[in-house]
């Protein structure tokens, strides 16, 4: 029998390298996937190219080049061809930032913005150390700390300042600063409640998430600015600023509720039956297994609210706050300041102000996504 003889060849020397397609990474590779993956892209690509080429060279021009840097009144910036009027917002900013609150007392709220600043950026940071601290000191003193520093007190020394004179971007901070801290452990107990096996729980809390959703948010404040007193003794009745804050964080956690609902239900049933099946209780299961995968699948839709949130906060003017936009509102009044150009400039101020924050929260939840869903990728 014929026996077959089986040949190898082994390269001994290393192939040579290939240069890589022109479109295999980079830049390159980022367009065509992007911006020319098809007809229909490229041609989308080519509109939005059209249209910035349009509208840049004028935009920028109105906002820098014709614009008004320097000005003692209005005069110069209601002159013909006039651009944007920024010695308005330069005039005006102490007015944006605090309103109607005394001038001699503005160290208060530049302390306590400061203070909070370090205290967000504290438990935001990812790798900083003893957020328990962090957490102790945003969340239980601070708050304590800087209304008594804001409103003033005869017992420290302090000169008193009424919450009517609050106001400006400070405030806003305040009220937008409030909601998200109030809607998420609100919107927590509100998703397990509704998610409960007790049946009156689930219905109180079911009938809450319902009634607060299907109103507009106007109405909630008006609600709680009209009705909260009702309920209360006259000497209890809660102060002009509290009672927005409360309808804002009611209105809040209802939203808040459904998104950890979802995120409830996208844990596996395994992770409940895994966690009984070791003992552990209710709320010790809950808060260390169930709520973090839940919170974490769900952290788009839970951002989504803060940036409604405190974009919504410019609501609260209805009810007699002056927050940033109203008091953009009240200074373009100004007879001196009168002007389409002067009061066009401040609602780009406004604009400017919200994007800044709405985009950062944005951005940092992209971060912590990344982070938190490295794990689960496949």
């Amino acid at each position: 029998m014929e026996q077959k003889t089986t040949l190898a060849y082994l390269r001994t020397q290393p192939s040579p390298v290939l240069p890589p397609p022109v479109f295999a990474g980079g830049a390159l590779q980022w367009v065509r996937a992007n911006m020319l993956a098809g007809p229909g892209s490229a041609l989308f690509t080519l509109a939005g190219l059209l249209f910035v080429v349009w509208v840049t060279p004028g935009l920028v021009r109105y906002l820098f080049i014709d614009a008004v840097w320097s000005s003692p009144d209005g005069a110069a910036c209601r002159a013909p061809g006039a651009g944007a009027c920024w010695s308005f917002i330069a005039r005006k900013l102490d007015f944006f930032l605090y309103a109607s609150y005394p001038r001699e007392m503005v160290w208060r709220v530049n302390l306590c913005m400061a203070v909070g600043a370090v205290l967000a950026v504290w438990l935001l940071w990812p790798g900083a150390a003893r957020k328990g601290l962090g957490a102790l000191l945003f969340f239980v003193i601070y708050p304590v700390a800087c209304l008594l520093a804001l409103h003033g007190s005869d017992a420290l020394g302090l000169p008193t300042a009424p919450t009517d004179l609050w106001g400006g971007i400070f405030l806003s901070l305040i009220v937008a600063t409030v909601g998200i801290v109030m809607s998420l452990p609100g919107g927590v107990l509100l998703a397990l409640g509704r998610r409960s096996r007790l049946p009156i729980v689930r219905f109180f809390a079911t009938v809450f998430i319902e009634f607060v959703r299907g109103v507009p948010f106007i109405t909630v404040l008006f609600m709680a600015n009209t009705m909260l007193p009702l309920f209360v003794p006259a000497s209890w009745s809660p102060d002009r600023l509290l009672r927005p804050l409360i309808g804002v964080s009611l209105f809040a956690s209802a939203y808040m509720a459904e998104i950890v609902r979802a995120g409830l239900q996208a844990v596996p049933k395994g992770q409940t039956e895994g966690a009984q099946a070791l003992g552990l209780g209710y709320w010790r299961m809950m808060g260390l297994i169930i709520l973090p995968q839940a919170l974490t699948v769900v952290i788009p839709g839970i951002v989504g609210i803060f940036i409604g949130l405190f974009k919504d906060t410019t609501l609260v003017a209805v009810v007699g706050i002056s927050d940033f936009l109203r008091t953009v509102e009240t200074a373009r009044l100004d007879p001196a300041w009168a002007g389409p150009t002067i009061s066009t400039t401040g609602y780009i101020f406004a604009a400017a102000f919200y994007w800044i924050f709405c985009f950062g929260m944005s951005r940092y939840s992209l971060m912590m996504e990344r982070r938190l869903s490295a794990g689960r990728k496949r």
